[in-house]
């Protein structure tokens, strides 16, 4: 049996070592990661440019792009002869909570596996500067070897977020939450007066409802586990969408 361990921090980032370090003892781990970082990637796959995988030991990729291509290459390539039966990603230096998950390359790369029909968990720590993997770890190897013991429906996977500064307050079956960061724009001047910005706000402040994974987080001091779905489908809105009149739009003068 075997686990593809992937990420967006790159193949050298602490963190994707304690996840590999706590899932080693579930089955045969494979690592294909990023070469360099690749935060808020998104799920972007390189269609345009070749990509080069570099074996950095045994069961051990770097790939020169994004995590999706990662567990792409992996599952359709560098692990063909048997598929993984489990995708883990992270374990993220810093949050993925919220909208988080619609920029976070950790997030994506969970998400291909799932894509790609096999069970997918994504890991963040939440925290700015300090990063100590410890409780995250050990709680990504139990939720692992309960994903492997539990079918997971298809096409779904779990979003998980551990505080930090200690060991947790317990677990949370949580929802998406909803929190902004300030819209800052910095703009600046090179050497030769062209213009360049920085994008990306510092500022930021969380709605706190019951129930969602920032306020489980951020407020309780839970993880939060949030299963996640790729149809993005509004089933709501199809009824008020069939009531629009466009038909005139088939009419040619």
């Amino acid at each position: 049996m075997r686990i593809l361990v992937s990420n967006d921090d790159g193949i050298a980032s602490r963190g994707l070592k304690a996840l590999v370090e706590a899932v080693t003892p579930l089955a045969e781990v494979w690592v294909v990661a990023p070469e360099s970082e690749q935060s808020a990637a998104s799920h972007a796959l390189s269609l345009h440019r070749p990509l080069r995988a570099r074996e950095v030991q045994p069961r051990w990729f770097a790939v020169d792009g994004t995590p999706a291509d990662c567990v792409y290459m992996a599952v359709h390539h560098l692990m063909k002869d048997e598929r993984p039966k489990l995708v883990v990603s992270g374990i993220n230096h810093g949050p993925n909570l919220a909208d988080d998950v619609i920029y976070s390359g950790t997030v994506a790369a969970a998400m291909e596996g799932s894509l790609l029909g096999v069970p997918a968990i994504a890991f963040s720590l939440v925290s700015r500067r300090q990063f100590e993997f410890e409780h995250a770890a050990k709680f990504a190897g139990a939720l692992a070897k309960a994903a492997l013991a539990n079918p997971m429906p298809d096409r779904t996977l779990l979003n998980v977020n551990v505080p930090s500064h200690g060991p947790p307050e317990g677990y949370e079956i949580t929802r998406l939450g909803r929190h902004h960061y300030t819209g800052d724009v910095i703009e600046k001047e090179d050497p030769r007066g062209r213009r360049y910005y920085w994008i990306g706000g510092t500022g930021y402040e969380h709605e706190k409802a019951e129930g969602t994974d920032v306020t489980a987080v951020l407020d309780h001091r839970r993880v939060s586990i949030t299963p996640l779905q790729l149809d993005l489908t509004e089933q709501k809105m199809i009824e008020t969408l069939r009531a629009w009149q466009l038909e005139g739009f088939l009419q040619v003068k």
